[in-house]
């Protein structure tokens, strides 16, 4: 019993600090996304689905929410910044800034299937 009465009060002070959280976090964060998937349906919604649902214009572009199934979503961020090469040739080379990169990562984290 002992144990447990030492976890409670850290536990409790942590959900305590949970919920003084402010609003304005999800809020950036929400705004952080938006722009990632205004970058995306800008850039890439010719070919990719770039949402929660739908096919790919482009049948052979794999669909965005799906990408976290072939490797970590954070490993695209080298080359979102340095820039993007495919063997399509069909496929143009982008480099986004590093505020862009970094709202684009934000937008696929959150639109993987789980």
């Amino acid at each position: 019993m002992r144990p447990r009465s030492i976890l409670l009060p850290p536990l409790a002070a942590l959900a305590i600090a949970a919920m003084d959280l402010p609003p304005s976090f999800a809020q950036d964060r929400q705004a952080l996304e938006r722009r990632g998937e205004a970058l995306l349906s800008k850039h890439c919604a010719m070919c990719h689905a770039v949402g929660r649902s739908g096919e790919s214009p482009n049948p052979i572009a794999p669909a965005f929410r799906t990408l976290g199934t072939r490797y970590p979503v954070e490993q695209l961020e080298e080359s979102l910044a340095e820039g993007i090469f495919s063997g399509h040739p069909e496929m143009p080379e982008f480099v986004f800034a590093p505020h862009e990169v970094g709202a684009i990562v934000a937008y696929l984290r959150s639109i993987q299937e789980r």
